[in-house]
């Protein structure tokens, strides 16, 4: 007896349910584990829509070809982008009643879309996080496990911001006779089911939320609109963070976590919300650039300290990054421009194969 092969894409999508659409997170060198774990622990049919944001020449040559083998959808542009951007570009290619967006550094465990979509069916949840592990080994240390994500009054009418993950750092074995199927306020973009019905009442992705916080906004907008979020702990994935592990990856790692990036996300959830400029935000302020440096900074001290460490040569080496990381947010913000003056220019003229979301630059489409 042969074993069974996994389950391929589906291309019908008036008999599948589900649309998983990838996109890029920090980094690309992951993506062939994170994509192989998709197919082969995904066996019932799936839409796979895959947006490739700029990543180098052998990832998107490896994407490519997936592309062809397994009948997938790939959308690539020649400029990095924001993650709602990326899942934009994804969301307008649905036409199934479930979306999964999920991240390029992600690793799935058996049964886990099965599990998120039974959540959906039996709760009427419009959104639906899974018990989201992190680090290797995979699917051992809990990230995320349902959270906190409000406004509320304090006694002098400032509105601020709650903001709770539950039991980051924790053993899953620990944890597991505790974690249980429940309502919640918050999921993450690294894995979240979501009913595709709920985009008609609150539109798409915020695109202004450029890095950070974009799942707070997003479940907060879903809960002021009716709709429910659940966490399912009997899901499991695992994303497993940078740092940057190929030179190829420095560049959008950069801009995924630059300091203009995440001010311009922190000051739109400020404004957006109605939100006083409190501790939650300038703990944030305070802490700008932080994953760079630990991630690019901190290490490359040390290799040119043979590991001894030198606080000067580290307070160079950041000031530097940090000019380069602005150099880098100022070019990307002029090609963000450029692209979208072009698209618009173009639409005039003929309407584009695919439409495409505000201020997001052309790209090419396989399968």
């Amino acid at each position: 007896m042969t074993t069974p092969s996994p389950m391929m894409p589906s291309t019908n999508s008036s008999t599948t349910p589900v649309t998983i659409v990838v996109v890029p997170r920090e980094r690309f060198s992951c993506t062939q584990a994170s994509l192989e774990s998709i197919f082969e622990h995904t066996p019932q049919p799936f839409n796979l829509v895959y947006v490739d944001g700029n990543s180098p020449g052998h990832i998107k040559r490896y994407l490519e070809e997936q592309a062809q083998a397994h009948q997938f959808k790939l959308i690539r542009t020649d400029l990095y982008l924001y993650p709602n951007q990326a899942r934009n570009l994804g969301l307008e290619q649905v036409t199934t009643q479930y979306v999964v967006f999920i991240d390029n550094d992600v690793i799935v465990s058996p049964g886990w879309l099965d599990t998120l979509v039974q959540c959906a069916e039996e709760t009427g949840a419009a959104v639906v996080g899974p018990l989201m592990c992190q680090h290797e080994p995979i699917h051992e240390e809990i990230h995320f496990a349902g959270g906190e994500s409000h406004v509320w009054v304090d006694k002098t009418g400032r509105r601020r911001l709650r903001e709770k993950m539950y039991d980051q750092g924790h053993k899953v074995v620990e944890m597991s006779d505790r974690l249980q199927r429940q309502e919640t306020e918050l999921a993450e973009f690294h894995c979240v089911l979501v009913r595709t019905e709920i985009f008609d009442r609150v539109g798409f992705l915020d695109e202004k939320m450029l890095n950070t916080k974009e799942h707070l906004d997003f479940c907060m907008t879903v809960r002021q609109a009716g709709g429910k979020v659940f966490f399912e702990p009997a899901c499991i994935v695992t994303y497993v963070p940078g740092p940057p592990l190929e030179k190829s990856d420095l560049h959008y790692y950069m801009l995924r976590w630059s300091n203009a990036w995440t001010l311009a996300s922190l000051n739109r959830l400020r404004e957006k919300w109605d939100l006083a400029e409190d501790g939650y935000f300038q703990s944030k302020y305070k802490k700008l650039g932080w994953r760079r440096h630990i991630t690019i900074t901190k290490p490359l001290v040390n290799r040119l300290t043979l590991g001894k460490g030198n606080n000067f040569l580290a307070r160079a080496l950041s000031k530097l990054e940090h000019n380069l990381n602005t150099y880098l947010t100022d070019r990307h913000s002029h090609l963000q421009q450029r692209y979208a003056n072009l698209r618009a220019t173009h639409s005039k003229e003929a309407a584009p194969e695919v439409p495409v979301s505000p201020a997001t630059p052309t790209f090419s489409k396989t399968a």
